[in-house]
Order: C-alpha cells, then structure tokens, then sequence
C-alpha cells in the first residue's frame, strides 16, 4: 500500500509538470506567430503616423511654421520568453505523511526599438524642393491617371500655360485655357489617343507624347484645341517633351512640373482656416480655386472638437484639421501625394524602413 500511495504521489507530481513543461517548450516556437502580427502592426501603425505627418505639415505651412519631416529609419523588436522551474518532493512513513513542493518563474519581454531620421540638408531640399521629373509624371498618365487629375496638383505651367497656385507669396489663379487644355487631353486619354514613348535623340533617350485618333472615334476638335492653346503643330501626332515653362519650337511639349513644396503650399492653400485666426492675421484667408467643371483638389476642415469620422485628422493650436473620411476625391487626392513623396524620395544612404524581430 505505501508503494502504491507513493506512486500516486509521483503520478501527481508529474501531471503538475506537464503544463509547465510545455510552457517553456513553447519558447521554441514564439517567432513564426509574431510575424504576420507584426508586420501589418506596424504597416498600420507608420500609415497613420506618414498621414498625420503630412497633414500636419499641411496645417504647419499654412500657418507660416516651419515643416519638419521625421522617416522612420528601422524598426527592431526583441522578443525573450524564459522559463524556470524548481522542483522538490519527500515522502515519509511518519504520521504526518508525505510532503511535496513544486514551483516555476516565467518572464517576457517585449522590447521594440524605433530609429528616426530627420529630413534635412541635401536630402531637404532634393527631395522637398526640386521638382518632379517630367518622366513620372509622364509614367502617372501611362498608369492610368486622368491628365486632368495629374497636372491640376504636378504641373506648373505647360507651354506657357499657366496653372492655379494658392500659395501666399505667388498666388495666381489659372489661366482659363489651362481647364480647357486638360478638358481636351482627359477626352483624348479616355478614348485610347494619348501615349508616350522613348526614342533615342544625339546618343539619348528623348520622351515623346503622341497624339492619335484610335478607329470609331472623333477628336479632332479635341486635338485642334491641344494645338490651339499650346501653339504646337501636330502634323505627325508627335511632340517632344522637355522640363520648361516655353517651347523651343512648334515641335516640342514644354513642362514646368512642381516641387513637393509647392505641392504642399498648393494644398495647404485649400485648408479650412477658422475666420478668427484670419481676421488676426495669424493666417492668411483661404483663396477662390475658381475651376470650372473641376472639384477642390482637397477639402481639409477645422474645428474646436475632434471629429469622429475622419480618413487623417491632426491637432495644432488648439484646434482639429482634417480630412472626412466620406470625402472620396480628397482622400484619393492625399493618397496621391503620399505616391508623389515616393516619387522624389532620392535613395542614397537612407533606405526604407527595415523591421528587424530577433524571435530566440
């Protein structure tokens, strides 16, 4: 009988050990289920962060602040799960009978380390301050964005064509001829008679923009305004693209596209201002787009209490700035700017961020 009590002691002791054993055995397998955790973690987490930074930077511009830009150079997190166990049992044949102990310590440690580089220096002002090359935003059409959509907020001025800028230093309106040019070229690109293609010129590549006129289809008093506003001979359906505000000659497509600055000054300039900060001169007052047939590029409000349904919404003095959520064209038109920040990202030294997660 006592062989038999001590057996079950033992029995007892191990079903105990059982859990505890599989706890630290689960050591071995923590980094697979941490990956796809992470990773769309932290995708979500540096979106919301790279939105609300760009429309804070928005509000800051608008208000005559400086901008300043943080990149999220790396991202590392170290996992450590360690387990312990002590383990002691007796038994005796005294009346106080048998006797044991059993005991564990476990520790886990989540330590996430995040590196951020400022926007400064020559990566300031390459990145911010030169403009876009006339190649992607060519390359933008070629993906299927309407003309009108791409040079109302990349463009600048188009073979002396000038278009809108709400920026307070060199504020203009458009020229009217410059709806009237992209009304004509969205109807071409619609109707399959735009497209661009390289051919080499003098030992180079050189961009050149045809115009057609695909079968079953009417554009010729599309093409004779093309040719009309932007004094261009369109004999051979071909004109040679360069970056510039005027042609050389009848031949050539002049584009004069914008920095990510003025970009960011051209929306800045759409933004909501509360009437008290423009009446004290804290801000200028919100200017006329004035384009017929075409929406506001962005609609960014501003409130004294947080709003619940927003796409971005960042707080600076004291108020609330952002974007609603049910505003499709603005929000099409932020994410837009978020694809043109990776256009003009320069490379070098800095790369994207890199999620490191040591998992043993």
């Amino acid at each position: 009988m006592k062989i038999i009590s001590r057996y079950c002691q033992n029995s007892k002791i191990s079903v105990l050990l059982i859990p505890v054993l599989l706890f630290i055995s689960a050591c071995t397998g923590i980094g697979p289920p941490t990956v796809a955790r992470d990773r769309f973690d932290y995708v979500n987490a540096m979106s919301e962060s790279w939105k609300r930074q760009i429309l804070l930077n928005l509000v800051k511009i608008r208000y005559m602040d400086a901008p300043v830009f943080l990149d999220v150079a790396s991202v590392i997190n170290q996992y450590s799960l360690e387990g312990e166990i002590a383990l002691g049992a007796s038994w005796s044949d005294a009346i106080t009978g048998d006797r044991q102990t059993i005991g564990g310590t476990g520790r886990y440690s989540d330590r996430p380390t995040i590196t951020y580089t400022p926007l400064s220096g020559a990566r300031f002002t390459q990145q911010l301050m030169t403009p876009i090359p006339v190649a992607a935003i060519l390359s933008l059409l070629q993906s299927g964005y309407p003309a009108d959509f791409v040079f109302r907020i990349g463009v600048q001025t188009i073979n002396g064509v000038n278009n809108r800028f709400g920026g307070q230093l060199m504020q203009r309106t458009a020229d009217p001829a410059f709806y009237d040019l992209l009304r004509a070229l969205n109807t071409i690109q619609q109707s399959d008679g735009l497209g661009m293609r390289v051919k080499p010129k003098d030992g180079k590549s050189a961009i050149v923009m045809f115009f057609r006129t695909p079968a079953g289809t009417e554009l010729s008093q599309e093409l004779a305004i093309v040719q009309r506003i932007l004094r261009v001979s369109l004999l051979d359906g071909e004109l040679e693209v360069a970056f510039g505000s005027m042609p050389q000659n009848d031949r050539e497509l002049a584009i004069q596209t914008r920095s990510m600055l003025q970009i960011i000054v051209e929306l800045a300039s759409h933004i909501d201002v509360p009437s008290k900060d423009v009446a004290e001169g804290r801000v200028y007052a919100t200017p006329a787009t004035l384009a017929p047939g075409f929406p506001d590029l962005i609609n960014i409000h501003s409130g004294t209490t947080r709003p619940t349904d927003a796409y971005a919404a960042v707080r600076y003095r004291d108020m609330w700035f952002w974007i609603d959520d049910r505003d499709l064209n603005s929000k099409r038109m932020f994410a837009f700017t978020m694809l043109l920040f990776s256009l003009t990202e320069t490379g070098g030294d800095q790369r994207a961020p890199i999620v490191t997660v040591p998992t043993n």
